[in-house]
This record gives C-alpha cells, structure tokens and sequence, in this order.
C-alpha cells in the first residue's frame, strides 16, 4: 500500500522509475517502446486510462472515445497516458434472466483487475472512466486500495427517449411488460415503446443507480465539479476527461490521494446528495463497500443518520417526474451541493481531487434558475427526510433497506406469497397470481444464497405496470434497481440462505412493514417459528466452480457492502 503522506526525492515518479530508469530496465522500455514510448516519456509520470469500454452496453459503448480524451489530457499535462480496458455487463439486458447474477460480482472483478493492471505495471496514478451501476463503485474500490493519485470520471447520463411526445427510458419498457401482461398495451405498443425508449450512448436516464453513483462520487471529492451531471455525448463531457487527466498530474504533483479525501465526513456528504436526489438503494450497498475498502467506519445506520436531517429535494424518476438530462440543463448538481452546504448539511471542509475543499469549489456557484420545478426548495421538499429506510425486526435482525418515496405510504400489512426465486415470482406477478394485499417474498437471492443478489426490476417493474403499486408490498433478500418503485424492501439481513427468518416464511403468513418505526417483522409466534427452523436445512450451493462459487464462498453480509475481503483469513 503507497504511503498517504510525505514527499520523498522521487514522490512525482515513485512507481514508474522502476521499469523507466537503470540498464537493467532495457527489457521494460523495449516494451514500452513498441506501445509508443519515446525517449522523453520515459522522463514523464505514466498514467493509467482505466477504460470500461464495451459494446455490450450503450452505458459504456462511448467510453472508448472519452477514454483517448483523458489520455490527451495526461499529455498535455506533461505525463504519458496508457489506456487499458476492464470488463462491465449490462443489467439493462441480464436483468431477469440467471446471469444477472454476474452483475454485484462484476463490482469486485472490476476492482481486481484495475489493481492488477495499475499494481503491476507501476503506474504513477490514474483516471478511471465508469458509465453504468457497478463500474463506479469498483473504480472507487480500486483508487481507495492502491492509493495512488487518481480522479474519477463518470461516462454521462443518456437522452431520453421520446414516445409519443413524452420521455421514455429503460424502465418505462419494463413497467410496459407488466401493462402488456394486463391487457393495457398490445404488442404493437410494446415494441413501440421497446424501439425509441434506448436512443444512443450514456446510462440511463432517471436517478437510478448509475446516476446516483455517479452522483456520490462527485459529492465525494473524487471527480471534478459537475462530472455526474452532464450528458454522454456532449462537449462538456469530452472537456471534463480532459481536465481529469490534467487533474490527476495535479493530484501527483500535490501529493494528493483517495485515502486523503476518502473520510467520514466525506461518505456523510456522499450520503447527503444521495438522499437529497432521491437516489437508489444500491448506494447503500456500495457506499458501504468503498469505505470498508477506504478503512472507513461506515455503518447501515448512518443512512438513518443523515436521512433523518436531510429531506429529498430532487423530483427525479423513478418516483418523480424529470430524467437526469433535465437536471443538466438547470446546472447539474453543483447548485444542489451549495443548497446544501448553505443549510449546514455539508462537510465543506472535505479535501477533493481539485486540491481544494468542497467549500472552495462551491464559492462561486450560483442558484437554480427562477421557475424550475426540478429540485425544490427546503420549504417545499419532496419528501421532509431521507426515503432510504433500514428496517429492523425479527425479518431483518441486522437490517434492510427500504426507499420510501413518499408515495407508497408509510406502512403495509399484507399476506405473504412466498417465491425462492425471482424468475417464479415474475411469473405469479404476470399471470394475477398475485393481488391486493399480498406481500411478495423473493428468497435465496442474496449474496450468497443466489449467489450475486440480483436487481429485482423485473418484478417491482411488473406489479408497477399491473397497476398493483399501491397495493401489494415487496420484499427480497437480493436487491433492487435504482429504476424500482413502490413498497419494497430489500438487502434483508441475514439471508435466506444464511439462515434468516425470511426462508421460513410461508404462504399466508401476515408481514408488517412500518417505515415510521423503521421495522419488518413476520408476524407469528416464538413457538412456531423455532419448530420451522428446527426443521429448515440449508439448500445445497448452486454453483461448484467459477466466479459464483468463488463469490458465494468469499462474500460479507449485504449489510456490511457485500464485499469479498471483508473476513479474508489470512
């Protein structure tokens, strides 16, 4: 682990000198040189370009071009860039189906390989570019473990779509799944709705999870001002992979490093912006895997914490009105960081990659446009405290996560239909199995129980397009997209697979949800619950070998991040 402090001789190139400088580095500048290295850049900082370039998702298909943008930059700075590639996946796609199950662990496989990679070829410090859900927490991951100079990129948010004069995104053609199942939309109007809802490059549109990262991150101090509020394909966007090459020389120069922004004060930033948009629960998940990577003491019940100060001003989709483009054109999100430092919700002396603090980078930002009706004002908040919600009881001894919107309501009494998995829950959703009054249980979907937790979309997206939204509750022990909406709780601690009470609820079963209180519990008695358990056994792994396996073997809690290193016997 690089040092956090301290100048030495060397500081500006402690790692690269080690394969630049000596006759007995001749076979590494052989290397370089076929890559194109003259005789000069061996003088100069080299600079990873962390690429998550991929054609299997429009999130990430224009990351290439950004990725060549930040090369630039590192250049003209006076540093030599080298771009590499990682993986990413598509929830988009995967989604529903068994292999998003893939998808968490996608997080932890894109942390390893940007540590390999950088660790291995002793670069000096780097960019990372992340477009879609996990590529941003696992680029964070792997700044907060090598330590070394580094900025965060986020690839942009795409345009919406438009049917019919109105804008569509990813999660309208799965809520239109669940209104064709009801009869409402036929199938002329589902592909209608499937061909224009997806226009081009960026993630997607509303204040799901990658926007929500994206959005932590800046709060964070590890991007430049405004990198998480600006469209993909865009001027801006170019510019600011630019100035995050420069800014990582900068970070080098200055002795600046992630461990160095990376405090409590500054994940309690992160988690204020996060509640203030009305972002997706996944933040929790992975705010709490980057400040375990970080060495920072974070817990599930700082969300309680700062979301009993802090109200949701944003009035963004899934449960608002606007995309993430109409936050743009207002001036992205450093006007909502000055609201919120102006109100004392901010730690404005949190160091960022800029070398300044937040409250130097906000000095001079200005106010919201008169009129704009897409964040409120404290008088006029969308909801008066934070909508992510942890739930204790006997159903989540060490915690779920609920979002709570406001338009839910606050508390659900409901029977319980019980489904181990989630392809067998969609199904009930789909054919009216499922009615007013019933609390939908998805199980062994957990981390380690699915293995990978996948993203409940398909359901929560179902009972919304089935006009259930309002009556029927969600609970699972995987977890949700950011595109989910309605009475859901997820994240629920310890899983079924684990042994948590929610394998043995059963059909019928009365389940109290009371966001108020902050509990989830199944209720029936003492007696009854331990003869279920006494009966209950483990169900066998379902996967012996590959990534799954490993994954399911290594993984922590979702409570404590669903990190893979957290109980490393070593």
């Amino acid at each position: 682990m690089a040092p956090t402090g301290g100048n030495t001789p060397d500081a500006d190139r402690q790692f690269s000198k080690q394969i630049s400088e000596s006759p007995e580095r001749a076979p590494s500048r052989s290397m370089l040189r076929a890559v194109g290295f003259g005789d000069e850049d061996f003088k100069k900082n080299m600079i990873g370009v962390a690429s998550t370039w991929s054609m299997v998702t429009p999130c990430n298909m224009h990351i290439d071009v950004l990725a060549r943008e930040a090369e630039l930059g590192v250049n003209k700075a006076g540093g030599k860039g080298i771009i590499f590639n990682t993986i990413t996946i598509s929830d988009g796609i995967s989604m529903g189906t068994e292999g998003m199950k893939y998808s968490l662990v996608s997080r932890e496989v894109i942390a390893d390989s940007i540590e390999t990679v950088i660790a291995c070829e002793n670069l000096d410090g780097f960019v990372a570019i992340g477009g879609c859900d996990k590529n941003m927490p696992g680029c964070v991951m792997a700044m907060a473990r090598l330590n070394r100079p580094s900025v965060f990129v986020y690839g942009g948010t795409i345009m919406p779509g438009d049917h019919n004069g109105k804008p569509v995104d990813i999660v309208s053609v799965f809520e239109a799944v669940g209104e064709h199942a009801n009869g409402r939309l036929d199938d002329a109007g589902l592909k209608a709705i499937e061909s224009c809802a997806i226009p081009g490059a960026g993630s997607c549109g509303g204040m799901y999870t990658a926007n929500t990262m994206a959005s932590a991150i800046e709060a964070l101090g590890l991007s430049l001002p405004n990198s998480s509020a600006q469209a993909a394909i865009s001027k801006d966007k170019a510019q600011d992979c630019q100035e995050a090459g420069a800014a990582v020389m900068h970070c080098i120069k200055n002795n600046i490093r992630p461990r160095d922004i990376l405090t409590k004060k500054a994940f309690e930033n992160a988690i204020t912006v996060v509640t203030a948009l009305g972002g997706s629960t996944n933040a929790v998940l992975h705010l709490l895997a980057m400040a375990h990577t970080a060495e920072v003491d974070l817990h599930i019940d700082d969300f309680t914490r700062v979301g009993q100060k802090c109200p949701v001003l944003a009035d963004l989709k899934p449960s608002g009105k606007y995309v993430m483009n109409e936050l743009v054109k207002i001036g992205g999100l450093p006007p909502l960081m000055k609201m919120l430092l102006d109100k004392g919700l901010l730690h404005g002396d949190c160091l960022t990659v800029t070398g300044k603090t937040l409250a130097e980078n906000l000095a001079n930002v200005g106010t919201y446009p008169e009129g704009q009706d897409v964040v409120r004002s404290f008088d006029n908040p969308k909801k008066p405290e934070g909508h992510l919600v942890v739930l204790y009881g006997n159903l989540a001894e060490t915690g779920a996560v609920a979002k709570i919107s406001g338009n839910e309501g606050t508390s659900f009494t409901g029977e319980a239909r019980c489904y181990d998995s989630e392809e067998t829950a969609l199904k009930a959703i789909l054919d009216g199995t499922i009615q007013k009054g019933h609390v939908i249980v998805i199980r062994y979907e957990g981390p380690k129980g699915g293995p990978g937790m996948r993203e409940m979309l398909a359901p929560t997206a179902a009972v919304m397009g089935k006009g259930l939204g309002s009556d029927v509750a969600l609970i699972t022990d995987g977890r949700f997209s950011g595109g989910s909406h309605g009475f859901v709780a997820g994240h629920i601690t310890p899983e079924a697979r684990e042994g948590g009470l929610i394998a043995l609820v059963e059909d019928g079963d009365p389940i109290t949800i009371d966001a108020v209180a902050h509990t989830i519990n199944l209720d029936i008695d003492e007696a009854e619950i331990a003869k279920r358990r006494a009966a209950w056994k483990a169900p066998e792994a379902r996967y012996k070998n590959g990534v799954l396996a490993k994954y399911a073997k290594l993984v922590a809690s979702a409570s404590e991040g669903a990190v893979t290193d957290k109980y490393l016997d070593l």
